[in-house]
């Protein structure tokens, strides 16, 4: 796991062999809206969050760019008016089409790590599997003056429960909203 994360911080710090004068360095914070989708779901609902980190955005070319991130993101879900709160440290790695001057699409996998789970105020990361996927798609808009913003989803796409009482298969969902500033 240690190989993870330094991977992902290197990842995000940037490349020094690219253009380093392209390469933007900025942060990011917004709202999530959180849920879970799969077996014995139907009565789960949404929880509002936040996400907050840094990330990084390499040009490949005037329409293409990589924005890996490192991101705290709060998710989960409420179940019998309890809330189930979940805390990852995830690593998105989004490729970015930009549409139009400013406007982008994007798209990329993900990787999180559970740091924190809690049904109230009980511990349920044991229940949890540590690792989480999950696949990104959003939309941005980028200003010239570095101000950003973001909507996005992540689908997980890995079953995260590990419950020796359950065999239900579970998956996060999750709708991020966001605005970043890139500093240079």
């Amino acid at each position: 796991m240690k190989k993870i994360l330094t991977l992902a911080i290197l990842t995000v710090l940037g490349f020094t062999n690219v253009t380093a004068q392209k390469i933007k360095f900025g942060i990011k914070g917004g709202l999530n809206f959180a849920n879970i989708s799969g077996d014995n779901t139907k009565d789960a609902s949404t929880v509002t969050a936040f996400n907050f980190g840094v990330l990084s955005e390499i040009p490949l070319s005037d329409k293409f760019s990589f924005q890996p991130e490192l991101l705290y993101s709060g998710q989960g879900y409420s179940l019998n008016d309890k809330t189930i709160a979940l805390g990852y440290l995830n690593v998105p790695l989004m490729g970015k089409y930009y549409v139009s001057k400013g406007f982008s699409v994007e798209a990329g996998p993900q990787i999180g790590y559970l740091l924190s789970a809690k049904n109230e105020s009980l511990d349920i990361k044991n229940s949890l599997k540590t690792v989480d996927f999950g696949v990104n798609f959003g939309l941005g808009y980028k200003l010239e003056n570095g101000l950003n913003f973001g909507a996005r989803y992540n689908m997980g796409v890995s079953n995260i429960n590990k419950s020796d009482y359950s065999a239900d298969k579970i998956k996060n969902g999750v709708l991020q909203l966001s605005v970043g500033y890139f500093f240079f």
